[in-house]
């Protein structure tokens, strides 16, 4: 199975900017939730996560995104992160056959500063990140 990255969607309500994306990833969820959840998953593709306590309500800082919380956390599916001045960014993995999974992605923030083709990008980076495994 080849990863691919979907149409990505944007709304805007007020200041308020909702990305949502798609992308198809190779490999059942349980190998590929390290990508979203570990300093090491997310370093591969995304940026450095200087602190990450898996849990709820744990603390979380990325790298040149922001610093805040972890507001949902249910292992092998959802990993979502609060941060300040980044707005609240969601993974949600679900099954997408037999040996695939689906990432629904979900950037919710107020201003200007993350793009449709920015996340595009790295999730491109994520897709050969998982492709490249063996």
């Amino acid at each position: 199975m080849t990863g691919s990255v979907e149409q990505g969607a944007s709304q805007t309500h007020g200041n308020t900017h909702i990305l949502h994306f798609l992308v198809r990833l190779p490999g059942v969820m349980e190998s590929v939730w390290p990508a979203f959840s570990t300093p090491e998953g997310l370093a591969g593709w995304f940026t450095v996560a200087d602190v990450l306590e898996p849990r709820l309500g744990g603390a979380v800082t990325l790298r040149d995104v922001g610093a805040g919380r972890v507001t949902a956390w249910d292992v092998e599916r959802v990993a979502e992160y609060t941060l300040e001045g980044a707005g609240r960014i969601r993974f949600h993995l679900e099954r997408d056959g037999d040996r695939g999974s689906a990432l629904r992605f979900t950037h919710e923030y107020r201003g200007e500063a993350h793009s449709e083709q920015r996340w595009r990008a790295r999730f491109e980076k994520l897709v050969e990140t998982v492709d490249a495994r063996p």
